[in-house]
C-alpha cells in the first residue's frame, strides 16, 4: 500500500498497520512522517521502542531483529520496532531475515523501517517486495523547483498564514521558491520564521522578502535541466549558487557537455534511423531529462548541436587553462557563455513562426 506523504496523517487517523517503510531521499519528509508514525503509535499504547540501525549488513544482528517482534516485553504489551538501513543494502542474510519478518508480523507490534533512495533493482527486489505487500510504504522524493511553489503555500496555509491572490501571490511564491531551492529543511526553517514573526493573515511580497534568507543550495545536476527548459534566470543562479558553495567547475561542465553530447548522439542515432525513444534509452536519459530531450530534439539542427559541441571543447579547454580569443579567461564566465549559447540555440528555434528569433545577451565577451 503505498501513502503519500501528505496523506499520512489522515491514514494514520483511520488506526496503525503492523509495518510500514519510509524510502526517498529527502530528510525533512523522512523526518516528518517518521515523527508522525511515532506520536501515533505513543498514543495508541506501543509504550516501549527499539531500534536497531544496520552498520555492516554483513555483521549485523539479523536474528536478534527478527526475534525483536516475538519476544515478551518487561514493560509494555505493545511496541514499536526501528530498523535503520542507511545504504539500503541488507545484503543475503539480511535479504532473507527480512521476508521472514514480515511472514510473522503482530498486530501487538509496529515495525518502522526507514531506507534511502533506492534504485531500480533494489525496488525489484524479494525483500523490497516483501515490505511493499507487507506494510505500508511511505515514499519521501525531493520536491522539485516547479513543484515548490505549492508546497509552501500548503505549509503558509498549515499554521494559518497565505499569500496575496493572483499574479502578486504567485510572484511572492516564486521569489520564496528561489531563495529556498534543493533545501527543504532550510525552507521549513523559514517557513517556521514567518510564523513566529507574523500574526495569522496575508503576507505582504515585503514581508517575505525581509524575512526569508537565500538559503538554496543547488544541485549541479539539475542545472542541465534548468537549461534545457529555457530557465534563463533559474540557470544563471544556479551558476552563481554553484560557484559560491565551491563547486568544481570541471563538474559543472561535465554535466552541461554531457547534455549537448547526449543531444548529438540521439540526433545522429535518429537520421541512422532509430526512433527517438529506443535513441534515448541508449543514450541512458530518462525522467524529467527524457521529457526535456523529447521536447528540444526536434528544434535543433545539426549545424546547431556541431556549434554547441564545439563551444562545449572551448570551454574545457578555457576552465583547464587554455586562452580563446573570443571567450573569456575566467572558468565561471565561460561556463556562464555556455549555458547562455545553450539557452539561445533553444530559444531561437521555439520562437513562433514569424515572431522575430529571441536574442539572450551573452554579456561576457569582454
Amino acid at each position: 500500500m503505498q501513502v503519500k506523504p501528505e496523506q499520512l496523517a489522515a491514514h494514520l487517523e483511520k488506526g496503525l498497520r503492523p509495518l510500514y517503510t519510509i524510502h526517498g531521499d529527502e530528510p525533512l519528509l523522512a523526518q516528518e512522517a517518521g515523527d508522525a508514525l511515532r506520536a501515533a503509535a505513543r498514543g495508541a499504547g506501543y509504550g516501549e521502542r527499539k531500534v536497531f540501525t544496520v552498520g555492516n549488513a554483513a555483521h549485523f544482528d539479523w536474528d536478534g531483529f527478527v526475534g525483536a517482534s516475538q519476544a515478551m516485553s518487561l514493560f509494555a504489551e505493545r511496541q514499536l520496532i526501528e530498523l535503520r538501513l542507511p545504504n539500503g543494502k541488507p545484503g543475503k542474510e539480511g535479504s532473507e531475515a527480512l521476508q521472514r519478518y514480515c511472514d510473522s508480523l503482530s498486530d501487538d507490534v509496529v515495525t518502522l523501517i526507514h531506507l534511502p533512495k533506492l534504485d531500480f533493482q533494489q525496488i525489484k527486489s524479494g525483500w523490497f517486495t516483501a515490505l511493499d505487500a507487507a506494510g505500508v510504504m511511505v515514499k519521501v522524493d525531493a520536491v522539485e523547483r516547479r513543484e515548490l511553489p505549492a508546497w509552501i503555500a500548503r505549509r503558509l496555509a498549515a499554521q494559518g498564514q497565505r499569500v496575496a491572490e493572483g499574479e502578486a501571490g504567485q510572484h511572492t511564491l516564486a521569489f520564496f521558491a528561489d531563495r529556498v531551492e534543493g533545501n527543504l529543511l532550510a525552507a521549513h526553517q523559514e517557513l517556521q520564521k514567518l510564523g513566529l514573526l507574523y500574526p495569522p493573515g496575508e503576507l505582504s511580497f515585503e514581508q517575505v522578502e525581509a524575512a526569508v534568507l537565500n538559503v538554496a543550495r543547488y544541485d549541479v545536476f539539475k542545472l542541465g535541466e534548468a537549461v534545457l527548459a529555457g530557465q534563463v534566470g533559474r540557470a544563471l543562479r544556479m551558476l552563481e549558487g554553484l560557484e559560491a558553495e565551491g563547486e568544481a567547475a570541471v563538474l559543472v561542465h561535465w554535466s552541461l557537455a554531457e547534455d549537448i553530447r547526449a543531444l548529438k548522439r540521439i540526433k545522429d542515432a535518429m537520421a541512422d534511423g532509430r526512433p527517438m525513444p529506443l535513441a534515448l534509452r541508449e543514450a541512458r536519459v530518462w525522467g524529467v531529462k527524457e521529457r526535456l530531450f523529447e521536447r528540444v530534439l526536434p528544434l535543433l539542427a545539426d549545424h546547431q548541436l556541431a556549434h554547441l559541441v564545439q563551444a562545449a571543447s572551448v570551454c574545457d579547454g578555457v576552465i583547464k587553462g587554455l586562452k580563446h580569443p573570443e571567450w573569456p579567461l575566467d572558468a565561471w564566465s565561460a561556463l556562464k557563455r555556455l549555458a547562455l549559447l545553450t539557452m539561445q540555440h533553444l530559444a531561437t528555434t521555439s520562437a513562433p513562426r514569424g515572431a522575430p528569433p529571441v536574442r539572450l545577451q551573452l554579456a561576457l565577451q569582454a
